[in-house]
């Protein structure tokens, strides 16, 4: 969430700064207005509530002079009890009023950078470069469906009678190509001084609350009876790992690699490639994770250096792709600005999306409680409170990476295996087509 004093003119603060970043979102703007009454609705009512705290201190001491001189405290005694009473009044006030307003402002995402393309349509998405000779049309081009059916890298029959809409088993072959693919990641990101971290695939809703957006509980995410959700991608717990505690700026930056099960319900994506292993409800993912200063551009120059480790990683399996800066109007709530990195896939000569990289700022951690500093130090001496940012980067999104793999390295008789990935094959350089082709059945959504 933003910091309520960017809320407060009188505390230097600026509202015009967050009206704009609302419009370039295209949300609204009077939601701004709506956190600024509510703040002083709060702020009133803990003002009666310390000043009634006050009078009952006061009364207290009162209390015990006259005890001590041996006079009749009884009616302060009597009028301590009602200044009791409405002091507990005034703070269920005070806590319904703060709830209101933590409501409110979680609805209002964080402050969209100056470097973010302005438009709502994500057709006019900033193509910052692109890598690679794109192969172009071809008679006999299959498309990733096709393929993977094929090269018998996935069964999705049987896979659709034992879990249902979009269940698939990845077979001998497309097991081994997950894997490798896997390892590669991993060891990809730990040569590049990442620290490894495998998660738990379920979060209490608690603290997914603090982690993920509202709108993701209804669209993505499945719950786990009453208090557990699972997750949507390693970015939510590892964003949890540090929750609460204070980190020095000696140990920034923080890097890790997470790796984990991710699962979706994609409840908005009807008809969006959601045949084969592109669009799945679980799959596995290799994560980039950043924790570093508030300082200076420190986020910034993380954030160019995660969507750089995401080009090397795909330079290195030699397939085209281009760099798109998003619109403001497609940002979620935590991202000040985000990159994407698309994949070319010739069967049907478009990019499609293979990497998010976003820079959240302080917009997480603020919630969650990550402070930037030294613990003990009062905030008189730091002024004000600082939390560290926080940015999050798809490394790779295996069975995504595999249908882009399959459409570029396809042959008349098989696919080729990428040299980057032919020792985690055991030595493995092409898969040969087993199955016949049938005609395209498609699958529920």
């Amino acid at each position: 969430m933003l910091d309520i004093n960017l809320f407060r003119e009188k505390r230097g603060g600026n509202p015009e700064i967050i009206r704009e970043s609302q419009r370039r979102r295209f949300k609204n703007v009077d939601l701004v207005d709506q956190v600024i009454q509510l703040d002083e609705d709060w702020r009133q009512r803990k003002f009666e509530l310390d000043h009634l705290r006050k009078d009952l201190n006061s009364i207290h001491k009162r209390v015990a002079q006259l005890r001590i001189a041996g006079g009749d405290a009884t009616e302060l005694i009597n009028s301590t009890e009602e200044n009791r009473r409405l002091a507990a009044e005034k703070e269920a006030e005070v806590g319904e009023a703060l709830e209101l307003l933590n409501t409110k402002l979680e609805e209002i995402g964080n402050i969209v950078h100056d470097s973010v393309p302005v438009s709502d349509d994500e057709v006019n998405n900033a193509v910052i470069r692109s890598w690679g000779e794109k192969r172009l049309q071809e008679p006999t081009l299959k498309n990733h469906v096709e393929l993977v059916k094929l090269a018998e890298i996935a069964e999705f029959a049987r896979g659709a009678e034992v879990a249902g809409s979009r269940g698939f088993y990845l077979k001998h072959v497309g097991m081994l190509l997950d894997r490798a693919l896997t390892h590669f990641a991993v060891d990809f990101l730990v040569e590049r001084g990442y620290e490894g971290l495998r998660p738990l695939p379920f979060m209490t809703k608690d603290m997914m609350a603090k982690c993920a957006q509202l709108q993701e509980f209804d669209e993505e995410l499945y719950s786990v009876g009453e208090d557990k959700y699972l997750i949507a991608t390693s970015e939510q717990p590892l964003c949890a790992y540090h929750a609460g505690e204070w980190i020095h700026p000696s140990q920034l930056p923080m890097r890790y690699v997470g790796l984990s099960d991710c699962f979706r319900k994609e409840a908005g994506s009807h008809g969006r490639d959601t045949l084969g292993l592109f669009r799945t409800h679980v799959f596995t993912k290799v994560e980039q994770f950043c924790i570093t200063s508030p300082e200076g551009n420190d986020s910034w120059d993380r954030h160019e250096e995660m969507i750089k480790n995401s080009e090397d990683f795909y330079k290195a399996l030699n397939l085209p792709y281009r760099v798109v800066g998003i619109v403001s109007g497609a940002l979620n709530g935590a991202a000040a600005n985000k990159y994407d990195l698309e994949g070319w896939f010739p069967a049907s000569q478009t990019y499609r999306e293979l990497v998010s990289c976003s820079n959240c700022t302080d917009y997480q951690s603020r919630k969650l409680e990550i402070r930037y500093g030294e613990q003990g130090k009062s905030d008189d001496q730091l002024q004000t409170k600082q939390y560290v940012h926080l940015l999050n980067s798809t490394l790779t999104a295996i069975t995504r990476t595999i249908c882009c793999i399959v459409e570029n390295y396809q042959r008349e008789d098989g696919v080729e295996i990428p040299k980057a990935l032919q020792n985690y094959m055991g030595g493995k350089t092409f898969l040969p087509f087993k199955s016949k082709q049938a005609p395209e059945v498609k699958q529920k959504n």
